[in-house]
């Protein structure tokens, strides 16, 4: 089991942000990324479809002999981890929004957060929320139309620039010191959110965690690659490959992108 590969999937090409930490911090695992573009996005859908619909990537990638899986979703972890743990033999990762650091080093004691509906209405948002920020205010705002638009390639579109101006900057008046990004989508719109808030805000995204906890977890199930080459990494998509391969133009290692219907 050693040599399997991770699995991480997501409601499409969000997810990337997190496959890139975990291969910074785990350079010799073998990966096989689920893009599942063609249900994107997950956080205007229904817990049930939600869970539905992680069920049926958890099992594709079981199939594919994936050793760990990585829901590098913030929706389908809010809403779909407890079951996919109760029910697969397999650890999982899941992502929640990164609230517990943001109000902990809140310096103004507001802090903002930009997530998807599905995210923030769920029972283990509202928990963690409640328990770090009981002396902070916390602005949350739906960002109902970016991951479309992101998954859609037009990262740079005047279109989206307006839609994330429209709910960012009402934060401001709120004094927010902190911006905690809901959606693994998010952090590829970070230029364009420092051009709307201002460097001086800082952005907290799960990535780097994510990483750090699989590495913890890797070494705690004796599941850590013996390997000491760069493995071969495998994306796949139920749409078009040409944004999910627009995402990893700047990666260094081998991998491949396929349409594949699931």
């Amino acid at each position: 089991m050693k040599n399997q590969p991770i699995g991480i999937f997501d409601s499409g090409i969000g997810g990337t942000s997190i496959w890139k930490e975990v291969l910074k911090l785990l350079p010799y695992e073998h990966t096989i990324y689920l893009a599942d573009s063609k249900n994107a996005p997950y956080g205007e859908k229904t817990s049930e479809e939600i869970i539905s619909l992680s069920i049926k990537n958890t099992e594709l990638l079981i199939s594919k002999g994936c050793k760990l899986i990585i829901v590098a979703c913030n929706t389908a972890t809010t809403n779909a981890i407890d079951y996919l743990r109760k029910n697969y033999n397999v650890p999982f990762i899941g992502i929640e929004p990164a609230i517990k650091p943001a109000a902990l080093l809140s310096k103004t004691g507001a802090i903002g957060i930009l997530a998807t509906k599905g995210t923030l209405t769920s029972e283990l948002f509202e928990k963690t929320a409640d328990e770090y920020t009981k002396n902070i205010l916390k602005i949350e705002q739906d960002g109902e139309g970016l991951v479309p638009l992101i998954e859609a390639g037009k990262l740079n579109s005047t279109e989206l620039n307006n839609l994330l101006s429209t709910y960012l900057k009402p934060m401001l008046n709120f004094n927010i010191d902190h911006l905690v990004l809901g959606c693994t989508h998010y952090p590829y719109l970070i230029p364009q959110i420092n051009r709307i808030l201002g460097k001086h805000i800082k952005i907290i995204d799960s990535g780097e965690a994510v990483a750090k906890q699989t590495k913890a977890i890797l070494e705690k199930n004796n599941l850590c690659s013996t390997k000491t080459t760069f493995n071969q990494h495998q994306f796949y998509t139920n749409t078009t490959t040409k944004v999910l391969s627009k995402m990893l133009l700047n990666v260094s290692t081998k991998f491949s992108v396929e349409k594949l219907e699931f």
